[in-house]
This record gives C-alpha cells, structure tokens and sequence, in this order.
C-alpha cells in the first residue's frame, strides 16, 4: 500500500527534518509512530499526502507500487490518500450543512449523513455552524475522520488523533480508526502519548522518531514497553 525508501524532507529552505526514513505499510495494517514533539512526525505525514510547504530532496514515496514522491496533494488525494491535521483549522463562511453536502455529492457517499453526525457525536444543530468555529478539540478531531468516512480513503495518515480530547471522544475515535482497519484501510498514526494506543484492536508495527529518523522499529508491545520504562531520551543516542 504505502512504501518509502529512504525519504529525506525539508519544510521551504530550512535544513533537513526528516532524515532517510524508509517504511512499509500494507493493506488493512494500522502503524503507529510514536516520538517526542519537534521530532519530525508531522513533516513526514505532511511528506506524504504531498502538502505543498513540505518538499522531499531524496528518497522515494511509493503508493500502490507507484511512484507519487513528486505529484500534487490533489492527485494524492484521488489516489486514496487521506490527511488527517494535529490542528484542524476554522473554515469561516461555510457551514457544515453545505460542507458536507459538497463532499458527500463529489464522492457519491449514499448513507445516512444525520445518522453518521450522530454516530460521531454531532447533533443537527451542528450542521448551521461554520466548520470548526468554536469546536472542542474533540469535536475538530472527530469532523476529521466524519470527512473520512465519506470521502472513503484507501490511506488515512492520523496526526495525533489523540492530542487535545476529552476520554469520550478518546474512546470514539479509536472505536472508528479499529472500523476503518476492519473495512480494509491502512492507517498511519502519529502520537506522542499512548493513550489511545490502549483502545486499538490490532497495532502492527510501532515505530519511535527521533530528531528526524526512525531510530527504533518493532512489535508494538515491545517497542511500548521500552517507550514507557525508559522514555524518549533513551533513543536520543540512536538519532
């Protein structure tokens, strides 16, 4: 599904931030890269779905066997690849009524739209609010993956799905990101925290990044453990 092979990026004219990181992801997987802040999780989501601020220099992102490292974020996007934000922002002028109307139309979804708001803990007086204005932490967080489920990805890249949200909306979205593994997409998660790491069914690699490189790989369990006893600063000599 998702594959990179040695992939360095830099944002604009800064130095390097993400440095030779190769991965592979597999349909139905669900991968958790876990590191401290500023580490470079966020640049490598942002690398992959082609988010123009981010440019790789070396290394290649390969989807479905082809190469994407240097097409645009729309083109990603009718390949299947979905950008979930840590912040998602405030869209004034446009409610989510009309907001999810447009999606729902461009991608044919055929479900019940109030009954997806609800399934995500949304009433109908949601839907005369303009996107995010006002919106907890959790309510951003869940919009974000609503839009997903109608927009139907093959890849979802999650950051930090679990930064800034009560317990309810914890438990809810690992609920939707265990449906979203089961209906056959891949999921790449960035967290710096393990909370909703408790709530998953099934994580299948776990990976640690530090100042840019993924130091440390493994059997998720395992790669927790060493996370918890020891902390972050333990694989700054990896880096």
């Amino acid at each position: 599904m998702l594959r990179l092979h040695k992939v360095t990026v830099t944002a604009e004219h800064s130095k390097p931030i993400v440095h030779d990181v190769s991965l592979s992801l597999e349909k139905s997987e669900l991968h958790v890269l876990l590191g401290p802040n500023a580490a470079g999780k966020s640049t490598l989501l942002n690398a992959i779905a082609g988010t123009p601020f981010y440019k790789v220099i070396s290394g290649k992102i390969l989807f479905e066997n082809e190469d994407i490292t240097y097409t645009s974020p729309f083109e990603r996007a009718i390949k299947g690849i979905f950008l979930a934000y840590q912040n998602p922002p405030e869209i004034r002028g446009v409610t989510l009524r009309l907001f999810l109307q447009h999606l729902s139309r461009k991608y044919g979804f055929k479900g019940d739209i109030y009954q997806l708001l609800e399934d995500y803990g949304f009433t109908k007086e949601h839907l005369s609010r303009e996107i995010n204005v006002g919106f907890s932490g959790g309510e951003r967080k869940r919009l974000e993956l609503l839009q997903a489920e109608i927009i139907n990805p093959k890849l979802l890249l999650l950051d930090e799905p679990d930064s800034g949200i009560d317990v309810d909306s914890l438990k809810l979205i690992a609920d939707k990101i265990n449906k979203f593994i089961y209906r056959g997409r891949s999921i790449l998660l960035v967290t710096h925290r393990r909370h909703i790491l408790e709530y998953l069914n099934k994580i299948h690699v776990a990976y640690v990044m530090i100042s840019g490189r993924i130091v440390y790989s493994g059997e998720p369990h395992s790669v927790f453990k060493v996370v918890e006893e020891k902390g972050y600063k333990y694989f700054k000599y990896l880096a």
